[in-house]
C-alpha cells in the first residue's frame, strides 16, 4: 500500500533530518503511555487510512505494523499533532503487550523519580 500524506498535514510536520516524527502511543480510556516510536510520512499515511498503528523502524529502516508478527496490535482511535508539529499522539486500543520485552508498556522497568 502506497499513498500520499495529505499535504495540509505534511506541511505541519517538523521532521528530524531523517524525515521522521516522534509518535507516542497512549491507551484509550486510561491515558496510560504505552510506547514511543517513529513515523515517516508513509507510516503516518497508513496509520490514518487503516487505523492500524504503523511505525518506521530506524534500526531496520523499514515500516512495521504494530502486532503484525506478535499479534499485539494497536487499533488507532485518534491521532493528534502537538503545537510544535514534531510529535504525534496516537490514542489506541492495545491488544497484548506494547513493549517488545513483553511488558504492557515500555515504561514498566526503571523509575528514575517517584512520589516520596
Amino acid at each position: 500500500m502506497s499513498g500520499q500524506l495529505d499535504p495540509a498535514v505534511a506541511d505541519r510536520l517538523k521532521r528530524t533530518p531523517d524525515g521522521l516524527v516522534c509518535a507516542v502511543a497512549q491507551q484509550r480510556g486510561t491515558g496510560e503511555v504505552l510506547m514511543v516510536a517513529w513515523m515517516d510520512d508513509e507510516a503516518l499515511h497508513r496509520t490514518l487510512t487503516t487505523r492500524r498503528a504503523t511505525y518506521y523502524s530506524r534500526s531496520r529502516q523499514q515500516l512495521w505494523v504494530k502486532g503484525e508478527t506478535s499479534g499485539h496490535t494497536q487499533y488507532v482511535h485518534e491521532v493528534r499533532l502537538d503545537c510544535d508539529g514534531d510529535t504525534l499522539l496516537l490514542t489506541v486500543d492495545q491488544v497484548g503487550a506494547a513493549c517488545h520485552t513483553g511488558d504492557r508498556t515500555c515504561f514498566d522497568a526503571t523509575v528514575l523519580l517517584a512520589e516520596a
